[in-house]
Parts: C-alpha cells; structure tokens; sequence
C-alpha cells in the first residue's frame, strides 16, 4: 500500500503554497498518495482583504481544502510547511496545530513520520528556530522526525539548513531549490514506508 501523506502548508503570499506543491509532485513521483491541504486562515477576512498580495494568494488558493485532524489521523506521514513570525510558525499553523489535541490523546500522532519547511523575509530571519521549534511539537506527539539533514548535494545548493527546506522571500524556485524540496519529501515517503 502507498504512503499516505498529508501536506499541510499556511501561505500568506504564496511562497510556502509552491513549496507544498514542488514536494507534493515529488512525493506522488516516489509512489506516495498525497493530500495537498492549508492551515485555515484566522486572519479577520477585512486584514487579508486589504492586502493586495495577501488577498491574491487567498483567491489563487480558494479551492485548496483547509486540514482537518481527520486528515493528520489519515496520514501515515506529514509534510507541514509555514513561514516563520518571530522565530516560530505562523499563527494560522500553529492555531490549526492546538485543534489537534484530541487526535493526540488517542495517540493517532504517535510512531507517525514528520518533516517540516519554513520561509523567511531574509536568510536569517528565523528560519531554522522555526523548524526546531515546531520539531519539539512533533516530539511531544510522539512523531519521527525526518529533517533531510546533509543527505543530498541538493541541501548544500539551497543554504545548507538540514533541518529542512527553507526559503527567503523573493528568490527563485530553481532547479537547485526543486531538487532539496524533492529530497526532503522522497525522504519522508521513504521513512514513513519503513515505519508503516
């Protein structure tokens, strides 16, 4: 049986939406079925509304479904991907994060893989407390993390973060980004299949 896999991504102007997508293609190439889901957005609907990029991404993303924890009770792995506010993840996925507890009472997070990825303004803008700091979450629902680490070339083209795929505002999705995103998410699928 395949993999299954939720990836579960919050993206304010689009940034974490394309890298949701890069490892969502890659992981249904290394025989995964893939659930491609967002966080939900707790933003007032006025905010988003009166931020033209914002707004757009919104509109662009309409017809992704929002996550569930039926969706993270489903899945035999996750891929969870948000940008970085203060050194942590986005409110938006944290807030769909504490909707999880009872999922996690029952122990249906437990002995699961988990990867993570994480975007930033700039290269040093908390990206990899992001990830550290969402890996303690994962530890306490009992997940295995499964960071890419210094597994593949692609990892040292892209910033050299073995914690996981992070990307600063505004650079390009190159090949280069496409490879670590795509290592990052065989990775996982490939795990979760041990695991499973």
């Amino acid at each position: 049986m395949p993999v299954k896999l939720a990836i579960v991504y919050y993206s304010t102007y689009g940034a974490n939406h394309r890298m949701a997508e890069i490892a969502a293609e890659a992981a249904r190439a290394a025989g995964a079925e893939v659930r491609l889901l967002k966080a939900p957005e707790t933003a007032p609907a006025e905010v988003v509304s009166g931020q033209d990029a914002w707004r757009a991404q919104a509109e662009r993303t309409a017809h992704v479904t929002a996550a569930t924890a039926q969706d993270m009770e489903w899945a035999d792995a996750w891929l969870i991907s948000a940008p970085t506010r203060f050194g942590v993840m986005a409110s938006q996925m944290r807030a769909f994060i504490d909707t999880l507890g009872g999922v996690w009472a029952k122990g249906a997070l437990a002995n699961k893989a988990i990867s993570a990825m994480t975007s930033a303004q700039n290269a040093h803008g908390g990206q990899e407390t992001t990830l550290l700091s969402f890996y303690a979450t994962a530890i306490h629902w009992g997940a295995i993390v499964v960071a890419p680490g210094f597994t593949d070339p692609a990892i040292f083209k892209v910033g050299g973060n073995p914690y996981g795929y992070s990307h600063t505002q505004g650079a390009e999705f190159s090949d280069d980004v496409k490879a670590a995103i795509g290592h990052q998410a065989r990775r996982l699928v490939e795990v979760a299949a041990k695991l499973a």
